[in-house]
């Protein structure tokens, strides 16, 4: 009896002895780490990147999908989230104002996210029982000075809970998940915030990542960036303007351009109220650009200017950015700044974490914190993200078989060595019985 899996599936493959699991055929791969742009098939197995090449064979693998005009890239990787959700806390961003991971990343072609600071060294259990441990995205953390966590000025302007050893001691406890501290929000003149998460960073031997909070003039942006933070701190919320990332003559302020001459890493975040057009053109044309582009997704930012990775992403286009430069800057760039190097690349043996996108022409509008807007006419989609090797999004079916090949009756349309989508509806071996 044929199959109802794929009528077109051999039987050597029926019975797992495929070569790959499977092939992505025919799109432009861009692999920032590796330096390729070009078009070439991307094959997995078990989870990893097993083959890239010009051409591989399609009698190899179980699956194959046709990305002919297509971007084939690594899985986007978003160090600026906020999804410390389900505690039920109204207003806070460990609680209401985040937004669970799974229902917001796969759709624009994000596998990698890093939490900032949603909590701290107090209640980092509780959010990684709740939400890391339970996401099929990968949840990372920068894990807040403040140790209850990113919870409204009661808790983050209380200079008496931000304590370096205990923070410190959580992140070398979950050393695996938490990539870096976090600072953010302090309306106080003090450099007590930065300092004790930069004492916690050199501890754990993490980065720190600043949100500098309300402007003082007793602790000015220049001295941030160029004595406070180490090489590989981050800067994030480069483009807001809130903190005189230009100066009144409309030039990028020299303590940036020092600050990453030291090694300070500079982060978008554009969040709900981070990132203004009459900032980033200047910085842009001055040749300021963003070491890497980070959404600081909320439940505000997504239904304002920021939207999603992509939306932000094709913004940098309509910048000057070439497609190359905002995919480095959304895949190997962060997952360097985090120090997880085998995340964002399509190295053999790497984990197959992949976003296949289209890059639509058009004429589109996109808005800053401000409602200020600025057209454009290139914009990614997602066609398809794969994470570690299995397909969870997929928005034209282009891995899907059309249902009039299929013979009557069909029910299983996926396997689960490539289908994370239907996983109780597929089954290479129930199929291969038939």
């Amino acid at each position: 009896m044929v199959s109802a899996l794929m009528v077109s599936t051999t039987s050597s493959r029926l019975y797992g002895q495929a070569r790959y699991d499977l092939l992505i055929h025919g799109g432009r791969v861009i692999d920032p780490r590796s330096g390729v742009s070009a078009i070439r098939d991307v094959a997995i197995q078990g989870g990893k990147i097993a083959a890239v090449a010009p051409r591989l064979d399609a009698k190899d693998a179980l699956k194959t999908v046709n990305a002919a005009g297509l971007y084939v890239t690594p899985g986007l990787v978003d160090i600026h989230v906020h999804v410390y959700a389900g505690t039920g806390e109204r207003g806070s961003y460990a609680g209401d104002n985040s937004l669970y991971p799974d229902g917001f990343m796969f759709r624009v072609g994000v596998t990698t996210v890093a939490d900032a600071g949603c909590s701290g060294w107090r209640n980092f259990e509780d959010f990684k029982q709740r939400v890391i441990d339970r996401s099929k995205t990968r949840v990372l953390a920068f894990l807040n000075i403040v140790g209850n966590g990113m919870r409204g000025a009661k808790f983050e302007d209380d200079l008496t809970d931000m304590e370096a050893a205990p923070a410190a001691d959580m992140a070398k406890r979950y050393k695996d998940t938490i990539v870096g501290i976090k600072t953010a929000h302090y309306a106080g003149p003090e450099w007590t915030p930065v300092e004790h998460a930069v004492e916690a960073g050199t501890i754990a031997r993490i980065p720190v990542m600043v949100d500098f909070g309300t402007d003082h003039p007793e602790r000015p942006l220049y001295d941030l960036l160029t004595k406070k933070l180490r090489p590989g701190d981050i800067y994030t919320h480069c483009y807001s303007g809130l903190r005189h990332e230009l100066t009144d003559a409309g030039q990028v302020n020299p303590g940036m351009i020092e600050g990453r001459k030291r090694g300070v890493i500079f982060d978008v975040g554009h969040g709900g109220g981070s990132f203004a057009w009459r900032v980033a053109v200047p910085a842009i044309r001055q040749g300021f650009l963003p070491d890497s582009i980070s959404t600081d997704l909320h439940i505000g930012s997504m239904n304002t200017g920021m939207k999603d990775m992509l939306n932000l992403m094709s913004k940098f286009l309509a910048l000057g950015l070439s497609v190359e430069d905002v995919i480095l800057r959304s895949t190997w760039n962060p997952a360097r700044e985090i120090h997880h190097e085998e995340l964002g690349n399509l190295s053999v043996g790497s984990e197959a974490d992949v976003a296949v996108l289209r890059l639509e022409t058009g004429r589109f509008g996109f808005t800053d914190m401000y409602g200020a807007r600025m057209d454009g006419s290139r914009k990614f989609t997602c066609e398809l993200t794969i994470r570690a090797g299995k397909v969870v999004y997929d928005l034209n079916g282009i891995s899907r078989p059309e249902w009039t090949t299929l013979p009557a009756g069909y029910t299983a349309v996926g396997d689960p060595a490539w289908d994370a989508l239907n996983p109780n509806r597929a089954g290479r071996g129930a199929a291969a019985k038939k």
